[in-house]
């Protein structure tokens, strides 16, 4: 497990810009933490790295996945309103598991039953105002 600290939104999303090197076609991405601990600020900073602009990140919460078009799609999944795993099978959440892009996913706990096991994960704590704890597993 990998460490770092953040002490600001710009320095979330330069973690998460440095993060996309290791990634590759396929990976699923979970984002793990309480409101407000930066995980949407990770995905800007992801999507960055990935080609695009981040100005397109937004919480996905109602639409649940957003899609990016960077240097590979980018399947970005909100899941924090889903009541239950089966309502991401019911919108075809699988597919994209097992699709040409990467997956993040926000609030995976709540789909965990259909995750498969090839998973990176990213925690996230708030350990002061602006700093963050951010843990890769």
């Amino acid at each position: 497990m990998k460490s770092v600290t953040s002490r600001s939104e710009a320095e979330t999303i330069a973690i998460a810009k440095e993060y996309t090197g290791s990634i590759q076609r396929g990976d699923i991405v979970c984002l793990q933490g309480n409101l407000g601990a930066g995980k949407t600020h990770f995905v800007r900073g992801f999507v960055q790295g990935l080609g695009l602009s981040g100005d397109e990140v937004s919480s996905p919460t109602f639409t649940v996945i957003n899609e990016y078009e960077g240097t590979m799609p980018i399947y970005h999944f909100d899941c924090y309103r889903l009541e239950h795993y089966k309502e991401a099978l019911e919108i075809g959440a699988e597919e994209y598991f097992y699709g040409d892009g990467v997956c993040i996913v926000e609030w995976p706990e709540r789909i965990l039953e259909i995750l498969p096991n090839e998973k990176k994960w990213i925690t996230f704590k708030q350990t002061g105002k602006e700093e963050r704890e951010i843990n890769f597993h």
